[in-house]
């Protein structure tokens, strides 16, 4: 029997849009994108009332213009981010040098790295983040992601992700494949900045608001003995592509206890996230999990 996901109009016709706009100048597709975003936001949507519910519970000190100028820049940003899928999926190691900018502040090419998580955020631009520190590293590493719901969509999307000598890891019960890599040398790229339920988080603040938050980067650090090299991919202003920055590991981490890690975690976050608030993925449900007796949010 094959295994082959079968491959719809719709999935032909998405992928042929992706590798037609790699052909483009990327300002165009930027700008592309960007009029989509726009367009979509001035029509009522359920992941519109997300960004403002997420906005008004980070930001309760802000007034009504400020918290609807970010989120129209939010969401037009994350509208635009599939755009920028073309490049990202698509383009060669040498056009994303162009289009990307490398600010890091440890040697990735050391060739005597130990085990390490590449500890990423869902600003929009850590899909090219993502790949382009996979680039830069110039060897083989891991990378934890989670499935698409369309097998064919999520086949594709792993192969172009993986496409810089990356080893695609689905979440869920991943620990053992974490280790694995780890002993293999291979640095382990994921992000723990969204609500992936109950298990295995821990509820601690995030902007004064109790933040279902996973504690497993803590846990994958201590027992694989890994440091931890946070990164974030910046959108760079006048659609001139983007910025990864690298940050000094960080000292000290895993403290043994997991609820100041995971707090310590959120905290680094807040601290990125106020240099550029309409970059952050505010789309997202990020709390949708509450404290036992506390109402939904959404």
């Amino acid at each position: 029997m094959s295994t082959t996901p079968k491959k719809s109009l719709g999935y032909y016709l998405s992928v042929g849009l992706l590798r037609g706009l790699n052909l483009l100048p990327y300002s165009w597709v930027a700008r592309f994108g960007a009029g989509i975003g726009h367009v979509l936001y001035s029509i009522p949507s359920s992941r519109k009332r997300v960004v403002h519910t997420n906005l008004r519970l980070c930001f309760p000190h802000w007034d009504d213009a400020t918290r609807e100028r970010v989120a129209r820049a939010s969401f037009v940003h994350a509208i635009r981010s599939y755009a920028e899928r073309s490049f990202q999926w698509f383009g060669s190691g040498k056009k994303l040098e162009r289009l990307i900018e490398l600010d890091s502040a440890v040697d990735l090419r050391a060739p005597d790295m130990p085990p390490t998580i590449l500890l990423g955020f869902h600003f929009v631009g850590i899909e090219a983040a993502s790949v382009f520190i996979n680039y830069s590293l110039h060897r083989p590493c891991a990378s934890l992601y989670t499935p698409m719901s369309n097998p064919a969509f999520d086949a594709m999307a792993r192969e172009q992700r993986g496409r810089f000598d990356a080893e695609m890891i689905p979440r869920g019960d991943s620990a053992r494949d974490v280790l694995r890599m780890f002993r293999k040398k291979k640095p382990v790229m994921l992000a723990a900045d969204m609500d992936y339920g109950a298990r295995n988080s821990t509820f601690v603040p995030f902007f004064g608001v109790q933040t279902c938050t996973l504690t497993s980067v803590s846990r994958l650090a201590e027992v694989g003995r890994a440091q931890i090299l946070p990164f974030i991919g910046e959108v760079l202003p006048n659609f001139k592509g983007y910025r990864l920055k690298v940050f000094p590991i960080w000292e000290n981490y895993p403290s043994g206890d997991p609820d100041a890690d995971a707090r310590r975690m959120n905290a680094f976050l807040e601290e990125q996230i106020l240099k550029m608030p309409e970059q952050y993925y505010w789309v997202h449900k990020r709390f949708k999990t509450r404290p036992e007796g506390e109402p939904g949010v959404y």
